[in-house]
């Protein structure tokens, strides 16, 4: 079987409306992928920082793959959420990108978005906090559905990762 291993970490975010942030993340595959080591899920930790626009996570990824083709390659979501001074955690937005198809060494700037509600529910937002948020998650890292909502960009999710590709060219599998 062809193996992908991707190692490195989820460096922090940036654009962010308010800076103190948490990110939960997730790996998703199709089913013709194989874990065979390593986590394809987690949460960083808060940064709140004071002078820096910049929210550093350093958050670790380390995850091995064996496949037998490239349908279903693996896609890294996100969902951000903010933590204001009351101790309540609102989820900002959501993003999505493959991981690298090519070996080396990667920076990724990772989009994010959030749906835009009616103007009752951005009024509301604004006072109150919350939001609108997705009832199905898997419009994250679908695109089928994705085009029908109306969304508002967010800021930046950004990633270091090393690809390395193993026995893609024995089995005869290309991009």
């Amino acid at each position: 079987m062809a193996e992908l291993y991707a190692i490195g970490q989820i460096v922090g975010a940036t654009k962010f409306p308010k800076a103190t942030l948490f990110c939960k993340w997730g790996i998703r595959t199709g089913s013709g992928w194989k874990v065979i080591e390593g986590h394809t899920e987690g949460q960083t930790q808060i940064d709140s920082p004071d002078f820096d626009e910049f929210t550093y996570w350093s958050h670790p990824i380390d995850v091995h793959y064996a496949t037998k083709g490239i349908q279903g390659w693996p896609k890294i979501h996100f969902q951000v959420f903010h933590y204001d001074h009351y101790g309540r955690s609102e989820l900002y937005s959501y993003g999505v990108c493959h991981l690298p198809t090519t070996p080396g060494t990667h920076t990724i700037e990772c989009c994010t978005w959030r749906p835009v509600g009616s103007y009752r529910e951005e009024f509301q937002q604004y006072f109150l906090g919350g939001g609108v948020q997705l009832q199905d998650p898997e419009l994250i890292y679908s695109g089928c559905n994705r085009y029908k909502l109306q969304t508002q960009t967010m800021g930046n999710v950004h990633l270091e990762l090393s690809v390395i590709l193993r026995n893609f060219e024995k089995y005869r599998l290309e991009f």
